[in-house]
């Protein structure tokens, strides 16, 4: 595909970021700080769309740094990423409204430009077109988000930001060191479809130094074992916050920097020779079962939900390392529906909390009874995360256990089998006892199994204010809406995959890449 040069890709990335003063400058005007957050989430997304309905590769130049270029580039990968995160920025634009007014939180204004700022950096690494522009985004990405992390202002939200921080800093200096070494090695750090050729011939020890670099760097907002702490601990934020940045942005940016690593810096085969590809493979695999086996111990939803993501993204990372076509286009239909699955999940827990207050999984019981459509909708993106038919999930899990059978270690399907009944050990208790369960006991049927008991464990003297309202009344449209077009979404991919844009797109990377 020929190279056109063109302003979308920097319109992408200036839209929400032009959207950050506007904000503030309606910081007195409710209403119109919002309307311009969802004006400026509409804008982008429509501004990427046109990117992706371009017959060529759209290119922004931006200048350059020490020789190497600064570009935005809107390849195949760059808008499959883009599309997702303008799309679920725009639907938990209208979660967000919702939610911060219905528990009254303070300085939403900062929240809503803090919410934009993290987007336009978000675009920057969709869109950049080599590992300088991919870091200077990257890096601002933390900075944007750190005050989404820290919303609440409390002892443990705080404490929660600087572990933010030292992870994903410490892992950004490791990532620029790899990106030098790089540059050294090859006079180069362009993304290269199929990875630099130059990397194939240079020192094997310095280009071994340089791949484990960038995997660590990279590997802290992938969520790694041992690079994951800082995420269970960042769910002290507002569960907006936890649902687009947590489990779609900032997550997903780390496993897209490292899928740039492997296919478009190193590419399958250097990967492979080098011997990088088995270890990287391993410590994916290794991630998806130990993040699902201590996903079992939490009885606080959000933790929970934390450590599934953990597990998930290593799904994509393993489909990475492996490198077959078929894993890859697996690992990129995955990114697309963990994000809807996910999200979808975090918005209903988010729901459960401003309706009842409730945010442990033993304190659920009869919670379907009174949120019936957020409950269903959980357990639709619940099924979809174990890997159940009809739902997103099971599409994107089938390609990446077929990529991985097609692999030399055909082997590693073990992991994504364990993982998946982890997944069901997990979420099976959450929804019986939804809607199942009965409180004013302490029994299986109100406590989650694998997990602790919490400071509220003991039973039920009386029944809640919210149980005492025997009607079903769902929440309001602003919050309910979000959480049922997530998980609608998530059905639609998993009965007609092929009719959404990321199933084109994911063809496209796969073609690039292998030709």
């Amino acid at each position: 595909m020929t190279d056109t040069v063109s302003a979308l890709p920097l319109a992408a990335v200036a839209l929400p970021t032009l959207a950050v003063p506007l904000i503030y400058a309606a910081r007195s005007r409710p209403f119109l700080r919002e309307a311009v957050t969802l004006a400026t989430a509409t804008a982008t997304l429509v501004t990427v769309w046109l990117a992706v309905q371009s017959p060529t590769t759209l290119v922004t130049p931006l200048g350059s740094f020490a020789g190497i270029p600064f570009a935005l580039r809107a390849d195949a990968a760059a808008l499959l990423f883009a599309l997702l995160a303008a799309l679920l920025w725009l639907v938990t634009s209208v979660y967000s409204i919702g939610y911060l007014y219905a528990l009254d939180e303070h300085a939403q204004t900062r929240y809503f430009a803090a919410f934009a700022a993290s987007i336009a950096a978000t675009m920057g690494v969709a869109f950049a077109a080599n590992l300088l522009t991919l870091f200077v985004f990257y890096e601002l990405l933390t900075l944007a988000t750190y005050p989404l992390v820290v919303h609440a202002g409390t002892t443990k939200a705080r404490a929660a930001g600087r572990q933010y921080i030292a992870y994903t800093l410490g892992g950004g200096v490791a990532a620029l060191g790899g990106i030098v070494l790089v540059g050294v090695l090859t006079g180069t750090v362009t993304f290269t479809p199929g990875g630099i050729d130059a990397l194939g011939a240079v020192d094997t020890t310095l280009a071994r130094v340089a791949f484990v670099l960038l995997v660590v760097g990279f590997g802290v907002k992938t969520a790694l074992v041992p690079l994951h702490g800082w995420l269970p601990t960042a769910m002290v934020a507002p569960t907006p916050v936890s649902g687009l940045l947590h489990a779609v942005a900032v997550v997903k940016s780390g496993v897209f920097a490292l899928g740039r690593t492997v296919l478009y810096v190193f590419g399958p085969e250097t990967t492979w020779d080098l011997g990088l590809a088995l270890p990287l493979a391993a410590a994916a695999a290794a991630t998806m079962v130990v993040a699902g086996v201590v996903g079992l111990r939490q009885d606080n939803l959000k933790r929970g939900l934390a450590y599934s993501t953990v597990s998930h993204l290593a799904y994509i990372a393993l489909g990475l390392a492996l490198a077959t076509p078929v894993a890859v286009f697996g690992a990129f239909i995955h990114v697309v529906a963990h994000a809807f699955m996910k999200i979808s999940l975090f918005f209903a827990a988010g729901l459960i909390y401003v309706e009842t207050g409730e945010k442990y999984v033993s304190d659920l019981a009869g919670v379907g009874r009174r949120l019936p459509m957020t409950m269903t909708a959980f357990a639709i993106a619940a099924a979809g995360l174990i890997g159940f038919p009809l739902v997103a999930g099971f599409v994107s899990k089938f390609h990446l256990v077929v990529g991985a059978a097609a692999s030399p270690h055909p082997a590693l399907v073990v992991a994504y089998l364990v993982a998946g009944v982890l997944k069901l050990l997990y979420f099976w208790p959450v929804v019986y006892t939804a809607f199942f369960g009965r409180r004013g006991s302490d029994t299986s049927e109100s406590r989650h199994p694998f997990a602790p008991p919490h400071a509220t464990d003991g039973g039920y003297v009386e029944q809640t204010t919210w149980e005492r309202r025997s009607l079903t009344r769902e929440a309001s449209p602003l919050l309910l809406a979000p959480v049922v077009a997530t998980a609608g979404l998530a059905v639609l991919m998993g009965l007609a995959p092929t009719a959404f844009p990321f199933w084109a797109l994911a063809e496209a990377v796969v073609v690039e890449v292998f030709g």
